[in-house]
């Protein structure tokens, strides 16, 4: 089992090559902000509509150097023109949430690339644990496969390329065996609060201000 430092470590570098970039390294491929940026994106993206954006997948494909794996394509549905409301205000909820209880918007909107890594490294430990708590609260999540990483499993015909994505060497068609190295995420359970009434569903934090 990853320590909870490794744990981090894989948090901070989701939106980077797994090959080439390690938290804190001195080697980087793109800037710190813009792997949070990246982080960030996926994360609701997969949370709201199960997909990554379009951009950062191209983004990674070229930084991993790795081809397109040869499985079925997913048949991609018609996007609607108008999205539900509830949908969106429910994004905009959890963002909320992440804000009111970890600045993490405050955190991602800043430009870090002035502060040394011992000071960014205390910062996310403290936005780290806020958010976590955010989401153990409000969401139920479970790994998409149960086996520990760094193991081999199996990849059976007809998967879900939703669920699991190939990496490597990526030839044949399904069954196929390789080793775990992440083992995915899955929502379960939304546990999110009742929506306020009336305007303000699309604010993530109000503006604060102090009278004297």
């Amino acid at each position: 089992m990853r320590t909870r430092a490794s744990a981090l470590n894989q948090w901070l570098v989701t939106a980077a090559s797994t090959r080439d970039i390690h938290f804190g390294a001195l080697k980087t491929m793109m800037a710190l902000s813009t792997r949070f940026s990246y982080a960030f994106r996926c994360f609701f993206s997969l949370l709201f509509s199960g997909t990554i954006p379009q951009d950062i997948g191209r983004v990674m494909a070229v930084a991993a150097g790795a081809s397109a794996p040869n499985v079925p394509a997913a048949v991609k549905p018609k996007p609607s023109e108008n999205p539900p409301v509830e949908s969106f205000d429910r994004a905009v909820q959890m963002l909320a949430l992440l804000q009111r209880d970890g600045r993490l918007i405050d955190f991602l909107s800043e430009d870090v690339s002035p502060y040394p890594d011992s000071q960014l490294g205390a910062a996310v430990r403290t936005i780290h644990a806020s958010c976590r708590q955010v989401l153990d609260r409000y969401l139920k999540l479970e790994p998409v496969i149960s086996a520990e990483e760094d193991q081999t499993v199996t990849v059976p015909a007809g998967f879900d390329p939703a669920t699991v994505k190939l990496l490597g060497n990526v030839v044949g068609q399904p069954p196929v065996r390789g080793l775990l190295r992440h083992r995915g995420w899955r929502v379960t359970e939304v546990k999110l609060p009742s929506l306020p009434q009336g305007a303000g569903r699309e604010i993530v934090a109000p503006a604060e201000v102090e009278i004297p």
